[in-house]
């Protein structure tokens, strides 16, 4: 990728992040990078592959940071406490309004996108099931495809459903609660004691 279209790229997803993606235009991204539309198709050929890109450039973004997350020494329980921080900032930053219109204007890429963040999602619950089955933090007679599909189903309707307001999702009480439901649901006795003295550590209680 240029550095140019990089560029255009990270300039369009914030954009997109603050306005939606309907209401950007391709003269809209030609004037806040001072460009001409000619020089825009430069680098895209139209709007649906601009939007394609600028997607992509978000999941590659947050694949990046969970595979950093996933590399450090750490046992599944904090793995997954870093997981939730992660998940805070990007529900922090989330805007309905994308993911409104990428759903409405240009279904095919969402739901390319959803199947693609769904396996990536369920493999990374099975992976660190299995991690914590290992270390001894976790039940041993938990079904992990069970567990890892109903997360899954649990992150992705909280989403798209409209049971809460975008303030609920988005507040850090809202997060931590629900990575503590899910992880009191598989941790055995140790992980429990492990656990709960994270929250002390983390939380000051």
């Amino acid at each position: 990728m240029y550095q140019k279209e990089l560029q255009i790229i990270k300039q369009v997803y914030e954009l997109y992040k603050k306005y939606g993606i309907k209401s950007v235009t391709m003269d809209d991204v030609a004037v806040n990078m001072a460009i001409s539309k000619k020089t825009l198709y430069k680098f895209v050929t139209d709007k649906s592959d601009l939007v394609n890109k600028v997607i992509n450039y978000e999941l590659e973004k947050r694949d990046k940071t969970f595979s950093e997350i996933f590399t450090k020494p750490m046992n599944a329980i904090e793995e997954l406490l870093e997981v939730n921080k992660t998940i805070n900032g990007f529900f922090m930053d989330y805007n309905c309004s994308m993911q409104y219109d990428l759903q409405k204007y240009y279904p095919e890429t969402f739901h390319n996108i959803k199947k693609t963040r769904r396996q990536k999602m369920f493999n990374a619950i099975i992976n660190n099931l299995k991690k914590g089955k290992k270390e001894g933090l976790y039940r041993k007679n938990l079904n992990e495809e069970i567990i890892a599909k109903l997360h899954v189903f649990r992150i992705e309707n909280i989403i798209e459903t409209d049971q809460f307001s975008p303030e609920e999702i988005t507040s850090p009480d809202f997060i931590n609660e629900l990575f503590s439901y899910h992880i009191r649901g598989i941790v055995n006795k140790a992980g429990l004691d492990f656990f709960e003295t994270l929250n002390i550590k983390h939380t000051g209680v």
